[in-house]
């Protein structure tokens, strides 16, 4: 299974936080999946911990390529294409970060880890 991680799901597994569900740390640890990380999440957890929105994230605002070369998940840069693909969605969800995760999980045919009800409303494969 290939899996998209979403901005606090990354965060949760990272941090060890009990609000992952036990599907998604089940799905995540193991070896056969394929755990992706949007380079969208590294923007969006820097911002966020600068303005304030994520305080105790500072070791993944900082430090997120080596943490994600720990867990052995995959970066999965920003292509033009994934770009012009969020720039394009239909509807009323403004998130930029979404937006762009939401792309990336449809164009590379991903499957979503998120308890965010936006990515179903989108019609992607969500684990949760």
């Amino acid at each position: 299974m290939n899996l998209l991680l979403d901005t606090h799901a990354l965060l949760w597994w990272l941090f060890d936080d009990r609000r992952l569900t036990a599907a998604a740390r089940e799905a995540i640890a193991a070896p056969r999946n394929r755990v992706v990380v949007s380079a969208v999440s590294g923007w969006e957890i820097a911002t966020k911990h600068r303005i304030g929105r994520l305080p105790d994230a500072g070791a993944a605002a900082t430090d997120l390529p080596a943490l994600l070369k720990r867990a052995r998940f995959e970066e999965l840069p920003v292509a033009l294409r994934h770009g012009m693909a969020a720039g394009a969605l239909r509807g009323p969800h403004r998130d930029p970060f979404d937006r762009m995760l939401i792309a990336q999980a449809q164009l590379e045919s991903l499957r979503v880890v998120s308890n965010d009800p936006v990515f179903r409303a989108y019609g992607l494969a969500v684990l949760w």
